[in-house]
């Protein structure tokens, strides 16, 4: 009778891999009312948290289990902790792949730049090295501010980027700039400009601009302040309003304008400049006598007082001829050429042969 009980036992195998509990057998009587929360308290250390029951469940062909189910159909049980979701626990990220994921982290988001910095960075370096500016400065027709050591630096290297490369070719199109300086303002290296009228910053929050006759730097407000006035108000000297004043780092429109007037004025010098060529070709005389020979002014000034004949106080200019030297014969001429007499001596391409008489 005991072993016929025996062999109605069944046999259950328990293991949990995540808690580190060894592979356990126990045998079950099949009229037994054990539930799986009871296997559960059995295998936990004594006295367990309600928070620790419930983070564990059992499994049976992967299937998860109630813990009030009993233990009649269960053969093979794994002991589990519950992963709670909420983010950071490995779960979904959003991403199709893993490198979708890694990607997310890979690529650097662009750091915040302050407006501020960046205005005052462009008042306060050169446009080219991004040095702090100092003494001295130079300036272009569209209103960008240098150091000249930099920018002489590149044009003689001929490393100027593209956008300052179009329209600096060379000296002449930079202007030198005196920027005053404010009292404390910082050392030699890294100091601090203002207007020498207004006093106002030179920083960005004021328009400033420059005069390409005297090169003094002057804000807008000062100006401003005296109207009608063509002549520089530090110095004296006279500008052009239109052509002399330049607006330093203006905005879009204000550098539009720098640039129509700046191809205007390149236009203009480009046909002054054939005027003038052509005026010194017609004053230099580079005209063909009669004879083929080139004649300046000189010449047509001795032409003119040796050959010209006063008749009844009038002055009559005669016609340009080539005065031959004294002794010059046809005879002469003709004796230049081999092939204008006939000879009666033999001639190869190195020597002339005695007359045939005398071979």
């Amino acid at each position: 009778m005991e072993n016929d009980r025996r062999l109605l036992r069944r046999h259950v195998t328990i293991q949990s891999p995540e808690l580190g509990i060894p592979t356990k057998s126990i045998s079950i009587n099949p009229n037994s009312t054990t539930t799986l929360l009871n296997l559960k308290l059995s295998l936990l250390p004594s006295f367990p948290s309600q928070t620790l029951i419930n983070s564990l469940y059992f499994t049976s062909n992967g299937k998860p289990l109630d813990d009030s189910s009993t233990l009649e159909k269960n053969n093979d049980l794994i002991l589990r902790i519950k992963a709670y979701g909420g983010g950071g626990d490995g779960g979904a990220t959003g991403a199709e792949s893993r490198d979708c994921y890694l990607n997310m982290y890979a690529v650097k988001k662009p750091d915040k730049v302050d407006p501020n910095e960046t205005r005052l960075s462009k008042w306060t370096t050169c446009a080219l090295s991004y040095e702090p500016l100092r003494s001295p400065c130079v300036i272009d027709r569209l209103g960008n501010v240098f150091n000249k050591d930099s920018l002489v630096e590149g044009l003689l290297g001929k490393k100027l980027p593209k956008e300052f490369g179009k329209h600096i070719k060379g000296l002449k199109d930079m202007f030198e700039i005196q920027l005053e300086k404010i009292p404390g303002g910082g050392d030699d290296e890294e100091c601090r400009f203002q207007c020498p009228i207004s006093g106002l910053e030179f920083n960005g929050k004021y328009k400033f601009f420059a005069l390409r006759s005297c090169g003094h730097v002057l804000s807008a407000k000062a100006l401003k302040e005296v109207k009608n006035s063509s002549s520089c108000i530090v110095c004296g000297k006279e500008f052009n309003e239109e052509l002399d004043k330049i607006v330093i780092n203006g905005s879009a429109e204000e550098v539009a304008v720098l640039r129509e007037k700046m191809e205007a004025e390149k236009s203009s010098n480009n046909k002054l400049k054939v005027k003038e060529k052509k005026k010194k070709v017609v004053e230099g005389g580079a005209l063909l006598n009669g004879v083929g020979t080139k004649r300046g002014k000189e010449d047509d000034a001795a032409v003119v007082a040796g050959e010209n004949v006063v008749n009844n106080g009038a002055v009559k200019r005669c016609k340009s001829a080539a005065v031959p030297p004294p002794n010059a014969t046809k005879e002469v001429y003709a004796s230049i050429f081999t092939s204008s007499r006939k000879s009666d001596f033999k001639e190869t391409y190195s020597c002339r042969s005695l007359p045939l008489g005398r071979n």
